[in-house]
């Protein structure tokens, strides 16, 4: 069947109504992008789900940046997609011109979290602390980092971790959001993880679970492959994205993940603690942990800000008194939703103005 065709069936369809979760936020822009919601049937809905690390990051987190940011001798090193969440005492951009005590804030945007080593080798006065946010695609990069800092010697190198996995979360969203009838599997992820991953909760729940790359046409056959199922009341997964994404995924970036971290609780902004969802370094690079466990506090959202149901697809951004409402924008973001460029209400935002 070509493309033709696919759309074809899709615009045509007319059976019972349906809801679609895209887990990752590059599949949400790019839904937005090539007008896909235009292409299908009213009855099938795409909802958005808790794709964006940086969305979900705790306020704690953000506060302990904050903290090693003010210390004497300390430099914190971010991408710059993190620089606007919010923390009680204000967001790493607010800190980095003049915090609420009118002290600054040492923080360099980094462009790879390997650049730490250099700059440790080059200052050894100064304690470099990486904030660590991702999930399985970063993850092995963050753990070459303190690998290869544990190899040469370099022992002025903290990170702080807020890293995160998808499986635990879509289990959750599984468990809690019973309406979900299909689920368009992240890319990104899926390269490292592999599709054998959802196995699982396919065997569980019963629901189509679909890799899919980010072309329209990938996207489109995810989505056509997810209704077939749900027709002939199958739920299994499949990988519409085989040149990328292998059965098993990438072993050594597996590998460098279990070296290097180990599985806890985490707190998902918007959603809770969910069990066995963050990384945290082993004992034996525990010399390079920042303090990474136990930031599990996060500020209440601001009265009428309904992120938590935007990321778990209960309703979808514009449905959101703030944004409806222009209070919460990318410039002054409020809900965990609109910080990143991968945020589901970022991403409408953005298409919508």
């Amino acid at each position: 069947m070509d493309i033709a065709q696919v759309i074809d069936y899709l615009k045509s369809y007319d059976g019972r109504q349906l809801k679609l979760m895209e887990v990752c936020g590059t599949h949400t822009a790019a839904i937005f992008k090539n007008g896909i919601r235009d292409l299908i049937s009213p009855k099938i809905r795409l909802i958005s789900g808790p794709g964006c690390p940086v969305c979900v990051t705790p306020t704690a987190f953000i506060d302990k940046c904050v903290e090693y940011a003010k210390a004497d001798g300390c430099e914190l090193l971010t991408f710059g997609d993190m620089m606007k969440v919010p923390g009680t005492a204000g967001s790493l951009s607010e800190n980095k011109a003049a915090g609420e005590d009118g002290a600054k804030a040492d923080i360099t945007i980094m462009y790879s979290p390997l650049e730490a080593i250099e700059k440790a080798k080059a200052n050894p006065e100064i304690t470099y602390v990486v904030a660590a946010v991702g999930f399985e695609t970063t993850a092995p990069t963050y753990a070459l980092l303190v690998k290869e800092a544990a190899r040469q010697g370099v022992k002025n190198i903290r990170l702080v971790t807020a890293l995160k996995t998808a499986i635990p979360a879509l289990k959750w969203i599984c468990e809690n959001q019973n309406d979900i009838d299909g689920f368009i599997c992240p890319g990104h992820v899926s390269v490292i993880t592999g599709v054998h991953v959802y196995d699982e909760l396919a065997a569980e729940y019963g629901k189509p679970f679909v890799v899919s790359g980010f072309e329209a046409e990938h996207i489109l056959a995810a989505i056509y492959r997810i209704v077939k199922q749900i027709e002939a009341g199958e739920g299994r997964v499949e990988n519409m994205y085989p040149n990328a994404v292998k059965e098993d995924g990438n072993a050594k970036a597996i590998k460098a993940i279990e070296d290097a971290f180990e599985p806890g609780t985490a707190m998902w902004r918007g959603l809770g603690l969910i069990e066995d969802s963050g990384l945290y370094l082993r004992d034996e690079f525990s010399e390079y942990d920042g303090g990474s466990r136990g930031l599990d506090e996060d500020m209440e959202l601001p009265e009428g800000c309904r992120c938590g149901d935007v990321i778990t697809g209960r309703i979808n951004p514009d449905q959101c008194p703030m944004f409806a409402g222009g209070s919460c924008t990318p410039m002054e973001p409020f809900g965990p939703c609109m910080v990143s460029s991968e945020g589901s209400c970022g991403i409408w935002y953005r298409n919508r103005h």
